[in-house]
């Protein structure tokens, strides 16, 4: 059966992370694993000693991942302004586990919390260089980002998420308003401009912050690619305070439409993410309500 094929991993845990890192890393067999609690739900996580951590995808379009950070992340590291995850080594299906799957190198830090940021100014600038830098980058053969089309291709499924949020009422979400929000930014312009790399899911969950709170790194590139540059504009909405917002969109010099559009798409994520992990993951839920506050809260929504 090919890894196309397979819907979902069998059960993930400390024994096959330990079978798998003997059968093809004995030089690692002796260290200890502890599975990493994680919101995502895309991968799992386990600590491999003290310095590395092994990443498992639990889904078939998680294990399409594997290739593209194995590729990329070496040949992007040197260009960005924060760390990102390091490739140690590239592990195959075995153990009765399908796909391939990655040791990288441990990276310290925890996820930032919307709504609570110590240094929100601080760490909006941190992420606008960071996105600035992705921008400037000019690998050539890069794949398009996961969600670098046009903003049209997202119609179907964010309607079709505000359809399903009006039938859960107790989510409180002004659906009116949020359906006005949406087809206002269908008519915005296209981005008319060469697509840029973007990593292109820079949820609170991929970014990494000190005790300080600011940005000490930022992982999980399975999105990445070439697209619109308002696919990374994520963090305004979905992190960042209105204040801190402002420090991002001027350090990043973003112009009305592209700041319309990043708005759009950043709710269109949320309005989709909020039904479905509504009873499955606490997390990703609790950050769409905050985005979906926020853009109402916002009314930067670009050009009239």
């Amino acid at each position: 059966m090919s890894t196309g094929q397979i819907a979902s991993a069998p059960p993930v845990g400390e024994e096959l992370v330990r079978r798998l890192i003997a059968g093809q890393f004995p030089r690692w067999a002796g260290a200890a694993v502890a599975r990493v609690p994680s919101g995502g739900t895309v991968n799992a996580m386990f600590r491999l000693g003290d310095d590395m951590v092994v990443r498992l995808p639990l889904t078939a379009g998680g294990a399409e991942d594997v290739a593209l950070e194995q590729e990329w992340l070496p040949r992007l590291a040197p260009l960005l302004p924060a760390p990102v995850p390091e490739v140690l080594g590239a592990g195959r299906p075995a153990e009765g586990y399908p796909w391939p799957w990655s040791v990288y190198r441990w990276l310290p830090g925890r996820n930032p919390e919307a709504g609570a940021l110590s240094e929100p100014g601080a760490l909006a600038e941190e992420l606008a260089r960071f996105v600035a830098a992705m921008r400037r980058v000019a690998l050539p053969g890069a794949p398009a980002a996961y969600r670098g089309g046009p903003l049209a291709s997202l119609d179907a499924a964010t309607r079709a998420a505000i359809e399903a949020l009006r039938g859960i009422p107790e989510e409180g979400v002004d659906c009116d308003a949020v359906a006005t929000v949406w087809q206002d930014a269908l008519r915005l312009p296209a981005w008319d401009g060469p697509p840029v790399w973007l990593h292109a899911d820079l949820m609170p969950g991929n970014l990494l912050v000190d005790a300080a709170g600011r940005l000490t790194s930022v992982i999980d590139f399975g999105c990445m690619g070439r697209g619109d540059p308002a696919c990374d504009l994520f963090p305004a909405w979905n992190l960042l305070p209105a204040d801190g917002r402002e420090v991002f969109r001027k350090t990043l010099g973003v112009d009305d439409a592209t700041w319309a559009r990043g708005r759009a798409r950043t709710l269109s994520q949320a309005l989709i993410s909020l039904p479905y992990h509504r009873d499955r993951n606490p997390a990703m839920a609790a950050n769409a309500r905050f985005v979906i506050r926020s853009v109402l809260a916002d009314p930067e929504g670009g050009p009239a």
